[in-house]
């Protein structure tokens, strides 16, 4: 069934370095498939034109298109109640919320994140507590697991506003017990963000069903384009979280005095917003659908599994974290090799890795490491993908080792 998949993303028959390129950095930016690139196509040649700004034809269609991208990624989410709001991406999602909860933090409250997470959801809650003066919280993690006992023993003890945890980690790809985490933080009156970047496309999400106050993801790491993201919020948290952006688009009424907000969603979506990448995650999403879902998770899952088993063979080897689930990536380091130089010298065999902090420098430490090496396989990746990247691997570590001094 692969096959099928691959024969959509052209990208992978491209040549890198004279070899035919083996992609294996999906949890940093998946690949987009034709149907994408040619939907975002499309558009710019017919139908470019601003939105919600004119009462002329291209201008209807693009607005249309773009709140047609809403409601479909809407019932993608399982959104029945709240907003879908458009942003630039996971980040800046995760900005906006974290900026809007620093205007009403004081020093008596805290917000809890989590060792494993991204950085991008870990500095701008700890800006935001630094700046308002609330007290910034750290649940710790042994071998890629959350320690909830202390995440309970925090959210009794301290006046905590918001939890804020990754669904799936970027580093040692560990699904966390996000049900669990969300009952738990309700149980004691908190609020929950999860930065869903790296499980929107591989665990399938409902968060009517998770309960979450805030899902936020990216439309590249789920077969989209960059530059485009969603921030998932209920409708009762968002007419509470403070504005802080301004500009055209997301006002109700100006004046030297005053001026007022338009509806959720758009008071958050200030200025013109990324039309076409909305347009291509919208078709990234349509062709999510019209794949067998559990088909593409269940193949992931034998790939990393795979790609698991062959590492652990690999002499010199440890991988970073033991989760009792794994999705998406596998990250590791091997004795006398430095990441970069792993990752540079299968580089020139067509071979695509992450290294170096992984933007999760509290997550390695927390392992006693600083770099990492991560593969992290698609639905469009063999075994052969894996074969040919850890066959490239053991060929550099011997030479590496070899003249180590």
């Amino acid at each position: 069934m692969y096959h099928q998949w691959r024969a959509d993303f052209p990208i992978l028959d491209r040549k890198v370095h004279n070899h035919t390129l083996v992609y294996l950095d999906n949890a940093a930016t998946s690949q987009m498939p034709r149907q994408v690139i040619e939907s975002i196509a499309k558009h710019h040649m017919q139908d470019h034109a601003n939105i919600h700004r004119g009462i002329h034809q291209l201008s209807e269609i693009s607005t249309k298109k773009v709140e047609d991208a809403r409601e479909l990624i809407a019932q993608f989410v399982g959104c029945r109640e709240g907003s879908i709001i458009f942003t630039a991406g996971t980040t800046d999602a995760i900005n906006i919320v974290a900026a809007g909860y620093r205007e009403m933090l004081t020093k008596q409250d805290a917000i809890m994140v989590t060792q494993l997470e991204h950085h991008s959801n870990y500095v701008p809650w700890q800006q935001a507590c630094f700046r308002s003066g609330a007290e910034f919280l750290v649940c710790p993690a042994k071998d890629g697991e959350l320690d909830l006992d202390y995440m309970e023993e925090m959210l009794k003890t301290r006046q905590v506003r918001l939890v804020a945890v990754a669904h799936v980690t970027n580093l040692t790809g560990t699904v966390n017990p996000i049900k669990e985490i969300v009952a738990l933080a309700h149980r004691y009156k908190a609020k929950v963000l999860i930065d869903g970047a790296q499980g929107i496309l591989h665990q399938g999400i409902d968060v009517h069903d998770l309960d979450c106050e805030y899902y936020c993801f990216s439309g590249h790491k789920m077969l989209g384009p960059t530059g485009i993201g969603v921030l998932y919020g209920k409708t009762e948290c968002l007419n509470n979280l403070k504005k802080v952006r301004f500009g055209g688009g997301m006002v109700d009424l100006v004046t030297e005095k005053e001026t007022t907000w338009g509806p959720i969603p758009h008071c958050f979506e200030a200025g013109t917003p990324n039309i076409t990448g909305a347009i291509g995650l919208a078709e990234a999403v349509r062709y999510i659908n019209e794949h067998d879902f559990l088909a593409i998770r269940n193949w992931e899952e034998e790939l990393l599994a795979y790609t698991v088993e062959r590492l652990e063979k690999i002499e010199g080897v440890r991988i970073f974290g033991h989760p009792k689930i794994r999705a998406g990536a596998v990250s590791f380091e091997i004795e006398g090799v430095h990441p970069y130089d792993l990752a540079s010298m299968i580089d020139k065999m067509g071979i695509a890795v992450r290294s170096g902090n992984l933007c999760a420098q509290p997550a390695l430490a927390s392992l006693g490491a600083d770099k990492a090496v991560r593969i992290s396989p698609a639905f469009y990746n063999t075994k052969q993908d894996i074969d040919s990247a850890l066959e490239a691997m053991q060929r550099v570590i011997k030479v590496l080792l070899q003249y180590k001094v």
